[in-house]
Order: C-alpha cells, then structure tokens, then sequence
C-alpha cells in the first residue's frame, strides 16, 4: 500500500467509526472524502452507496442483536422509502441550492443536540401518515444525493419524541441498508455503476471502523454521548452538503 492508500484508508476508518456508532453509514462523509481526492463525479454515489451497504449491513446486526428495534417505527417509514429511493437514484442532481438548504438544516439539528443532549423523557407514537410522508421524502432525497438517509430519519425520530436515541439509531442502520440497495439499483438502471479506485482500501477499513463503532454504539456508549457524536456526524454531512 502506498501512502496515500494508508491515509485515505485511515480516514475511512475514522469516518466508519464516528457514523456507525449512530447507528449511521457514513455515505456523506464517504463522498467528502473521496471528492477531496479527486474522485471523478460519476463515481462519487455509487461508490459511497457500496460503502454504506458494508457498514450499514455489519451496524444493523449489532444494534438489532442489542435490542435497539423498533418494528413501528421501521416498516411505515421504509415501505415508502426504498422505492422512492430508487427512483431517486435516477435522478442526478446538479449542486444546486437544494443540496445547501439541506445542510443548513442538518447543521441546525446538530445545534438542537448540543444544547439538549438528554433523552425525552415520554416518547409519543407518531401518525402512520405522516411516517409514510416523512419516509417517502427521505427516500427520495437519499437517492438523489447518495446518502441511505439516516442522517435526515436519526434526528427527526429523536427531535420529534417518537424515539430514543439508540432505538432510532438500530431502525436507521437497517432502512439505511435498505435505501443504499434502492439507490445503488436506481444508479444502475439510470447510468451505470461507476466505482472509484479506492474502493477495495476504503472497503476494507469501513468494516473494521464500522465494527468498532456500532460495538461501542449499541452497547457501551451512554446517550449523551451517542447525541454529542450525532451532532458531529451532523455537522460532518450538514458541512458537506453546504461547502461541496
């Protein structure tokens, strides 16, 4: 490996970590990185989205083996998602003003769990419509950025008290797994497969950063501190989305 093989592969390890812990892929922080090594365009989604199936796919078995589920909230909010974010998926989005907006609120959200780090203390259950709603949105808006949208679902379950915060970490990890395989079909279908070089080395240490981290996430971390990470991973992604 060369040296620069070992830094990219060293900050995809970082990035696996942090996320994971949340119960998070890491696709926002995937695209950042390999945008600032040179990654051509067209292989910036699909090769984040690949990343998110091998992080997602090892987080969703260790926070639902810890119990962190909650099959209310999943099955509503996926059943509109995935196919909207296949739909989504063949959609290319050019860096508009679409892509600020949504950082600005991610950014906001950061805020919001900085300055009330503690879990709700009554948790509501949330209008089957509206989950839908919110869901199909999300699902769209994940296709066509690149992203399996946990970092949009994570926030609005915990914010709105329809969830805490490491059961909406273990229903984010799965319908992030399921909307990264949505997206990277609608990829497929709506321009071909592009993988970026780094793929095999970037692979490789998402698995063991995202190990590490849904291991610690799901099982040793208290919530405060799971929200103090979340509100990095937010403004990770919210910074992304603003900045490239």
């Amino acid at each position: 490996m060369t040296e620069i093989d070992w830094l990219i592969g060293s900050a995809t390890t970082a990035i696996a970590f942090l996320y994971s812990s949340v119960g998070h892929a890491g696709a926002s922080g995937y695209i950042a990185l390999l945008a600032l090594t040179g990654t051509a365009a067209e292989d910036l989604r699909s090769s984040a989205l690949m990343l998110n199936i091998l992080v997602s796919l090892v987080t969703s078995v260790l926070f639902l083996r810890s119990g962190h589920w909650s099959a209310r909230l999943f099955f509503p909010s996926a059943l509109a998602s995935v196919p909207l974010a296949a739909v989504g998926g063949m959609i290319t989005l050019p860096a508009t003003l679409l892509h600020t907006l949504i950082g600005l609120v991610l950014v906001y959200s950061a805020f919001m769990f900085i300055i009330r780090p503690r879990e709700a203390e009554q948790i509501s259950e949330p209008p089957l419509p509206i989950l839908l709603v919110l869901g199909g949105a999300i699902g769209l808006l994940s296709g066509m950025i690149g992203v399996g949208g946990g970092i949009f679902l994570t926030p609005l379950l915990i914010s709105l008290r329809w969830s805490t915060t490491k059961t909406a970490a273990g229903v984010s990890s799965l319908f992030i797994l399921l909307n990264s395989l949505s997206g990277l079909a609608g990829v497929a279908y709506g321009g071909g497969v592009h993988l970026s070089p780094q793929l095999p080395v970037m692979a490789v240490s998402t698995l063991v950063g995202g190990s590490i981290g849904a291991t610690m996430g799901s099982g040793h971390f208290s919530v405060i501190t799971l929200k103090r990470i979340l509100a990095a991973v937010l403004m990770l992604a919210g910074g992304k989305l603003i900045l490239l």
